[in-house]
């Protein structure tokens, strides 16, 4: 893995999506030299455009972004490779004597590149086949009895994260909590300004509907069948993701199209609840209000790089 210089200096960006981050960030990167490292699970992937939220062309073309379109949909990214992967390009960008903003809304990645990760056992691809064809809930059930503290964080549709705590369970006897338990997260590998943008609730739900509906028009189904006709399936975890799973059930004939949008714009708002509850968790977070204080936030960034 690429050598983490400790004495670098990072900005953090984190918060639910639809709260503002990707535009926040674009104008602080113009202000201050910066190149953005994206930390958001889904925009690592190729072809994954419309329903991910990727930053436009005309943001990408303002600044350089990183780890943006590097897998096809169906590989398989974890949070020790975007660790070793963000790394790399931090350590490219302030070679050049920029400064790197790492931008997005997956907390775990953000986690693992400032503290590390929790020291659990590699992946097993057979028990991962064993359960891959388990519904969300009974894997949730199944977890509640093995490690209730992990269940009662996760839903049914958070199948890679139920997967993998039973997975660790089946391989050790011990429920991954316990691993957690024992990784303090206190080691620190940059020096981060970690930063959030607080939303009003009903204000960001307002935001994700729009947000929704906005995909629809800029052609979300036609995105999803070009990928299905592409050859990737429904079983993949990019397909099983926010706004693919259910436009690939509308496609199949399983649901409407009005139903698939509404069941969007709710997983969508439980996902961005869960996310500020992580956020809201973090340490030493620096909360915005924004777009309204860029003027301030700015203040805040320079004085940090200082």
């Amino acid at each position: 893995m690429q050598d983490i210089d400790k004495k670098i200096k990072v900005i953090v960006l984190g918060g639910a999506t639809g709260s503002g981050k990707s535009d926040l960030a674009v104008r602080l990167a113009e202000e201050i030299g910066g190149e953005i490292v994206n930390a958001d699970s889904m925009q690592v992937y190729r072809r994954l455009d419309i329903g991910t939220a990727k930053p436009s062309a005309e943001d990408l073309a303002r600044v350089p972004h990183h780890l943006i379109d590097i897998l096809d949909p169906d590989e398989e990214f974890t949070a020790s490779e975007f660790r070793r992967e963000a790394a790399a390009a931090i350590a490219d960008i302030q070679s050049r004597g920029k400064r790197a903003i790492v931008v997005g809304g997956t907390g775990l990645y953000i986690r693992a590149l400032l503290h590390g990760l929790v020291d659990s056992p590699t992946g097993d691809p057979e028990l991962r086949r064993q359960f891959a064809d388990v519904p969300g809930e009974e894997l949730l059930r199944r977890l509640s009895l093995v490690d209730p503290e992990t269940a009662a964080r996760l839903y049914p549709n958070d199948r890679v994260r139920l997967i993998r705590a039973l997975e660790v369970y089946a391989q050790t006897g011990r429920p991954i909590s316990a691993f957690r338990s024992e990784h303090t997260f206190s080691e620190v590998h940059y020096q981060a300004l970690k930063m959030a943008i607080r939303v009003e609730r009903q204000e960001l739900y307002r935001r994700i509907d729009l947000r929704v509906e906005k995909m629809l028009d800029d052609g979300l189904v036609e995105e999803v069948r070009s990928l299905l006709a592409a050859g990737y399936g429904r079983e993949l975890k990019t397909m099983r993701s926010i706004g693919y799973k259910e436009v690939t059930a509308y496609l199949a004939g399983e649901m409407t199209l009005d139903e698939a949008v509404t069941l969007i714009k709710r997983d969508t708002r439980r996902y961005a609840k869960r996310q500020m509850t992580w956020f809201g968790k973090e340490n030493d977070i620096y909360w915005l209000e924004y777009p309204g204080s860029f003027a301030t936030i700015l203040g805040h960034v320079i004085e940090f790089l200082a």
